[in-house]
C-alpha cells in the first residue's frame, strides 16, 4: 500500500494523473481565454470555438478519466494481491480521504459554476454573428461580406435564420452538424445553393419587425441609369411603387403586398431548384374560393405534382435576398455614377468599369490586379489627352471599381450577381415575371395579370428635362433605345443581364 500520499494511492496511476492535468490545463486556458476575450476589443471565432466548445470537452474528459483511471487501478491490484474486493468508502479518519473529499467538494462547486456559465456562453457564442459569418471564413465569406453591407446589417443572423424557440434552435444545430462535416471533408458546392430549403416561414421571423397587416399606400422610387456611351448619358426612372398589403377588413388589401395578405393563399409549384419555372399556381381567397393556373407554355400535368414541394407564398419568395445581395456590374456602376464617387464625365466610365467588372477571374487578388490594369490600360489607349490632365480621376475609377469586385465577387466560391437571381422586381432576374408573363391561365381561361400597372405608376423618365417633369396620373414606360415594341414581348432580364447598356 502507497503511504504518505495526500489523495487515496489508487489516484496516482497513469490514466488518473493525465485526466488531472488535462482538466487543470484545460480549465487555466480557458480562463486565460476569456480574459483574454474580455478585454479584447475584437472577438475571433477561434478563440469562441476554442473556449467555450474545444477545451471544455478536454475538461470533461480528463475529469471523467480521474475515476475511471482510479477504478483501473484497484481492480488491478485487487486482481494482483488476491485481496477481497471492497465497496467504496469514505474514511474521514485518514488524511487522503479528507483531502479527496475536499476536493472533489470544493472542485464540483467549481465545475458546476463553470459548466452553467460556460453552456451559456457557449450557447451565446453559437448564435453570434462572429460564429455565423467568420467560423468557416473562405465558405461563408461571400453571405458574410454581403449581410454587413445589407439594410439588415444590425439583424443578427439567428433572428432570420432560426428565430425563437426551442425546436428551431435545435434543428438549427443539427443542420449545422451537416454543415461543419461538409466544410472539414470539402463536401459542400461552390456556390452554395438556394433557397435554403429548411428555413424558417417568414411570418415566424420577418414579420416580427415587418407588420403586413400595417402595410398600405405607395412609395416613390427612383432608379439612376447610365448608358454605355461616351458621355455616359444618364437615364432616370421615377416610379410609384404600390405597395398596399393591409388587411381586406380596413380595406388596404391591395398592391404589391397583397400576395401576403393573411386572408389569401398563394400556392405554387417549381420545376427548378431555384424556384425560378413556375409550372401551377392555386389561389384561395378568405371564403375559401379557389382557382387553380397551369403554365401553358409547359409540358406540366398537374396529377405530377409532388405535394411536399409545393409551396405558400410569402415575403421570402420575393425578398429572397434580403441581406445577402450581390450586385450586378451595371447597377454597381450606375450606383457610382450617381453618387460621384465615378466622374461621370469622365469619358465612356460606365463601359470601361463594368468590362474591367465582368472578367474571367480565378481569385480576388489577380482580379484587383487586372482590373486596375485594364482601366489604366484603356483610357491611356483610349483616351490620353484626358488621362494625362484627369490621373487622379482614372485612379478613383480604378479604386471604386476594385471595391465594388471585393463587395460583390468572390471568384475562390463562383459566387456573382448571376449566381443567385433576385425576385424583386423584373429588371436583370425573371422576379415577378415568374408568375406574371400570362402564361399561367386558369381552366375559366383567365391568366395571372402581367399588367405592370398593377405593381407601379411611371411618373417621368428620361434625361435632363425630361426626368424632372412628373406626371402624376402616370406615363406609358420609354424604353431609352428604340427597339420598336419588342420591349412589350420579352423579359426585360433577357437583355440586362447585368452588363448591358443600363
Amino acid at each position: 500500500m502507497i503511504t504518505g500520499k495526500k489523495l487515496p494511492s489508487a489516484f496516482y496511476n497513469p490514466l488518473s494523473m493525465l485526466g488531472a492535468i488535462l482538466a487543470l490545463v484545460s480549465f487555466c486556458v480557458i480562463l486565460f481565454l476569456l480574459l483574454l476575450d474580455f478585454f479584447s476589443e475584437a472577438s475571433s471565432p477561434y478563440m469562441g470555438i476554442l473556449a467555450f466548445i474545444i477545451l471544455p470537452s478536454v475538461l470533461v474528459f480528463g475529469l471523467v478519466a480521474i475515476p475511471i483511471g482510479m477504478f483501473l487501478e484497484r481492480k488491478r491490484r485487487q486482481k494482483a494481491e488476491y485481496t477481497k474486493r471492497r465497496s467504496f468508502y469514505v474514511d474521514f479518519d485518514k488524511a487522503s480521504h479528507r483531502t479527496a473529499s475536499m476536493i472533489f467538494l470544493i472542485g464540483s462547486v467549481i465545475f458546476l459554476l463553470a459548466t452553467a456559465v460556460g453552456s451559456y456562453r457557449a450557447y451565446e457564442f453559437t448564435e453570434s454573428n462572429t460564429f455565423c459569418g467568420e467560423l468557416c471564413h473562405s465558405v461563408m465569406k461571400p453571405e458574410f461580406v454581403a449581410y454587413q453591407n445589407s439594410s439588415h446589417a444590425r439583424v443578427n443572423c439567428v433572428e432570420c435564420h432560426v428565430g425563437e424557440g426551442a425546436d428551431w434552435y435545435v434543428r438549427s444545430k443539427l443542420a449545422g452538424s451537416y454543415q461543419l462535416y461538409s466544410v472539414l471533408f470539402n463536401k459542400f458546392e461552390t456556390p452554395i445553393p438556394t433557397p435554403v430549403e429548411n428555413l424558417r416561414p417568414a411570418r415566424e421571423t420577418c414579420q416580427h419587425c415587418h407588420w403586413p397587416d400595417k402595410f398600405h399606400g405607395s412609395r416613390e422610387r427612383v432608379f439612376n441609369h447610365f448608358m454605355v456611351d461616351e458621355e455616359n448619358t444618364p437615364w432616370t426612372i421615377r416610379m410609384l411603387m404600390k405597395t398596399g398589403g393591409g388587411a381586406n377588413d380596413l380595406g388596404e388589401g391591395e398592391g404589391i403586398h397583397w400576395h401576403i395578405n393573411a386572408e389569401n393563399s398563394i400556392e405554387y409549384y417549381a420545376l427548378d431548384e431555384k424556384r425560378q419555372e413556375i409550372a401551377w399556381v392555386r389561389f384561395r381567397d378568405e371564403k375559401g374560393a379557389e382557382r387553380v393556373y397551369l403554365n401553358e407554355d409547359l409540358d406540366f400535368d398537374s396529377k405530377n405534382i409532388d405535394l411536399s414541394h409545393v409551396r405558400r407564398m410569402d415575403c421570402i419568395d420575393c425578398h429572397n435576398r434580403p441581406a445577402h445581395i450581390y450586385n450586378s456590374p451595371s447597377r454597381s456602376v450606375n450606383s457610382a455614377l450617381a453618387s460621384g464617387r465615378i466622374d461621370p464625365a469622365a469619358p465612356s466610365a460606365k463601359r470601361i468599369a463594368v468590362e474591367a467588372l465582368i472578367g474571367d477571374y480565378t481569385d480576388s487578388p489577380s482580379a484587383a490586379t487586372t482590373i486596375e490594369n485594364q482601366i489604366l490600360e484603356a483610357y491611356q489607349e483610349e483616351y490620353p489627352d484626358y488621362f494625362a490632365s484627369n490621373e487622379d480621376k482614372v485612379k478613383k475609377i480604378v479604386e471604386v471599381t476594385k471595391e465594388i469586385y471585393k463587395l460583390n465577387f468572390f471568384p475562390e466560391m463562383k459566387v456573382r450577381w448571376d449566381a443567385y437571381p433576385d425576385n424583386i422586381g423584373h429588371f436583370s432576374s425573371l422576379g415577378c415575371y415568374r408568375c406574371h408573363n400570362g402564361k399561367l391561365v386558369s381552366e375559366e381561361g383567365l391568366a395571372i395579370s402581367n399588367d405592370c400597372s398593377k405593381c407601379h405608376t411611371i411618373l417621368s423618365q428620361g434625361n435632363g428635362e425630361m426626368s424632372e417633369l412628373i406626371n402624376g396620373g402616370g406615363i406609358e414606360f420609354k424604353h431609352p433605345v428604340d427597339i420598336d415594341e419588342e420591349w412589350r414581348e420579352i423579359a426585360c432580364s433577357e437583355c440586362h443581364t447585368g452588363t448591358s447598356q443600363l
